[in-house]
């Protein structure tokens, strides 16, 4: 499945470590939010506002006791449809 297939709900795969930039309320700076090949639900997508071309994924993390974490920008690049290998 390609992203631009992906709906609200599928499951998404961290291609890397994802860590909070600052941008996330209630987090620390550099908190971990998912390390490669960590589950998570996808919630909503949308695009940078000043660079429309560029596709965001607002996506919901497993922790490691499987809760959900808070929700999280992610590029393309940053997620995968399918798990890693």
């Amino acid at each position: 499945m390609e992203h631009a297939q992906l709906q609200r709900g599928d499951a998404v795969f961290a291609t890397r470590t994802i860590v909070n930039d600052g941008s996330v309320p209630g987090a620390g700076e550099n908190e971990v939010f998912a390390t490669a090949g960590t589950m998570g639900m996808l919630i909503n997508t949308g695009y940078v506002e000043l660079e429309p071309d560029t596709e965001l994924f607002l996506v919901s993390f497993r922790d490691a006791d499987g809760n959900a974490g808070p929700p999280v920008a992610c590029l393309a690049e940053e997620i995968s449809a399918s798990p890693l290998s």
